[in-house]
């Protein structure tokens, strides 16, 4: 059976179950506890070469890493991977401005807002929000007039994206003023097996 390896809060964790219940497969969760440092313990490291979730145990045993990555080989041959070579690039392209232009961006002031640090480290938020609005903005721009990120139905990019983007007001940012993103947002929470990131959440139709 495969083995996930996450963390209660995290995004990119979260895109990892969320495509797992898409595809109906049947896994194991282990949960860590960040705060704790379950992820420093040797025994984790050699799963995780990072020392990070997710990490997704193969059937075989063979680990993978990084969540795009995990995205991926699980969407493979499936309908959220296109099989046309250029709309897989485009996929993964979304994926790479993910990490790339928002996840940090958008991570740590969630983080800091939801650890009591955001007052003694606004400096520090303001300077990531400055990049992060940045991304949104082009998120959003793209976003308008189109229904998905490629082509003409839902895959991994608009589930990649989605995660941390659904987020980011957990760290202060204004998403009233992205219409683009609020109804895209709908339509990927529509998506038949989606997941809220905690029950709790699910409770209150609130990701």
């Amino acid at each position: 059976m495969l083995r996930l390896y996450d963390s209660r809060l995290s995004g990119n964790s979260w895109k990892i179950r969320i495509l797992l219940s898409q595809l109906g497969l049947a896994y194991e969760r282990v949960t860590l506890d960040l705060q704790k440092g379950e992820t420093r313990e040797p025994a984790f490291g050699q799963i995780s070469r990072f020392s990070r979730v997710p990490v997704l145990v193969l059937d075989d045993g063979r680990p993978i890493v990084e969540s795009g990555a995990i995205l991926l080989h699980l969407a493979r041959g499936t309908p959220y991977l296109p099989d046309d070579p250029y709309l897989q690039a485009e996929v993964m392209s979304w994926l790479f401005f993910e990490q790339a232009d928002l996840q940090k961006a958008i991570a740590i002031p969630r983080v800091l807002h939801l650890h009591g640090l955001a007052q003694e480290r606004q400096q520090d938020i303001e300077r990531l929000r400055v990049d992060g609005y940045a991304g949104l903005e082009k998120l959003d721009q793209w976003l308008r007039g189109r229904t998905w990120l490629v082509d003409t139905h839902y895959t991994v990019a608009d589930l990649a994206l989605s995660a941390y983007v659904s987020l980011a007001d957990q760290g202060g940012y204004d998403m009233t003023r992205f219409a683009g993103i609020r109804d895209w947002l709908v339509r990927v929470r529509a998506q038949r097996g989606w997941v809220p990131l905690t029950p709790e959440a699910g409770q209150a139709s609130e990701s």
